[in-house]
Formats: C-alpha cells, structure tokens, sequence
C-alpha cells in the first residue's frame, strides 16, 4: 500500500466531520486510488478491516454490560 493524495477523503469521511459524505461510488473510486488500481489489493484490505470490526464489536459485546445501553445490543448485521 502507499499513500495516496485520496487518504485524506477516506479520513474525513470517517471521522464525523461536518463535510458531506462521499458516495458509495466516490468511496471505491478512493479506496481503488489508495491501493493503485489493484482491485484484488483493495478487496482484501476491505475485508480485512470488516473482520477485524467484527471482532472489536464481539469484544465490545462481550464486555458491556446491558445497563449502560439500556437495553441495546449491538448486532452484526446491517
């Protein structure tokens, strides 16, 4: 991977910030830059990242109590 001058779009269009967000299209139009076309490259990092959200999110589940969340459960799914 290298850095590319797209970086900065993928940060803030995570970071919460007040700018619009990127679409979809916009946003693998990015992720495509970052890893120079490589499409494989690209999919891999994806999923990667998904796994890696899936297990802080079972962590998370595991250590918060349902008291803090009145109730909510986080889920895996969309």
């Amino acid at each position: 991977m290298t850095t590319s001058s797209n970086t900065p779009a993928i940060e803030q269009a995570t970071t919460g910030s007040a700018e619009p967000e990127l679409s979809a299209s916009e946003l693998a139009s990015t992720v495509l830059a970052y890893h120079d076309g490589d499409h494989v490259a690209a999919i891999k990092a994806l999923l990667e990242d998904t796994q890696h959200l899936r297990y802080q999110l079972a962590l998370t589940q595991a250590a918060m109590s349902k008291g803090l969340t009145r109730g909510w459960v986080p889920s895996f799914e969309r």
